[in-house]
């Protein structure tokens, strides 16, 4: 069953109250009816998507599909280690796979470019992309790895620095109330 769907049900269910689902349990079985019809989803124009995929590209978040086949590969290679004899056909079957593989990423994106006409309006995404396009956008773009790197980085000592002040905060609190804790 859908959220939209349940969702429904359980708000006919509160607006009708209590009693009238006791009420509907007490009446003789109707003819089964048909569900309610899901509300269409708008077509997305080819317009649409191709804002959607620029927005995508233009974010950077495609960065991310560029490393998962090359590691795959690499993956490969490491099981093949134990059979050395192997490494040359092994590298030349990966590099002729290469325009496949890159076949698979185009598809990633197209099924990520999807996703975000899903969620974003056209306007919204020429919005986006507008700014993905100007200089402030692609400066955005470019420092985001060493920003992702650096948030990792100050969220782990953060976590660490937090822990301690909450662990030391509750035993004064627990001491206050009588209570030990190590």
């Amino acid at each position: 069953m859908s959220r939209r769907i349940l969702a429904a049900a359980l708000a006919s269910l509160l607006v009708a109250g209590p009693g009238s689902a006791l009420a509907q349990a007490n009446k003789p079985a109707a003819a089964p009816q048909k569900p309610p019809a899901k509300p269409a989803t708008p077509a997305i124009s080819p317009n649409h998507l191709a804002l959607a995929r620029e927005v995508m590209l233009g974010s950077g978040i495609a960065r991310s599909f560029d490393s998962i086949i090359p590691a795959f590969a690499e993956q490969i290679r490491k099981q093949a280690l134990t059979r050395p004899e192997l490494q040359k056909d092994l590298d030349e079957v990966l590099k002729g796979l290469e325009p496949e593989m890159e076949l698979q990423k185009q598809r990633m994106i197209g099924i990520a470019a999807g996703i975000y006409a899903k969620q974003l309006s056209e306007a919204e995404l020429q919005e986006i992309a507008t700014f993905f396009r100007s200089p402030a956008g692609k400066r955005y773009v470019e420092t985001q790895p060493q920003v992702l790197d650096d948030m990792v980085g100050a969220m782990q000592t953060w976590t660490q620095d937090v822990s301690e002040y909450v662990m030391v905060r509750v035993r004064a609190e627990m001491g206050k109330r009588g209570h030990q804790l190590q």
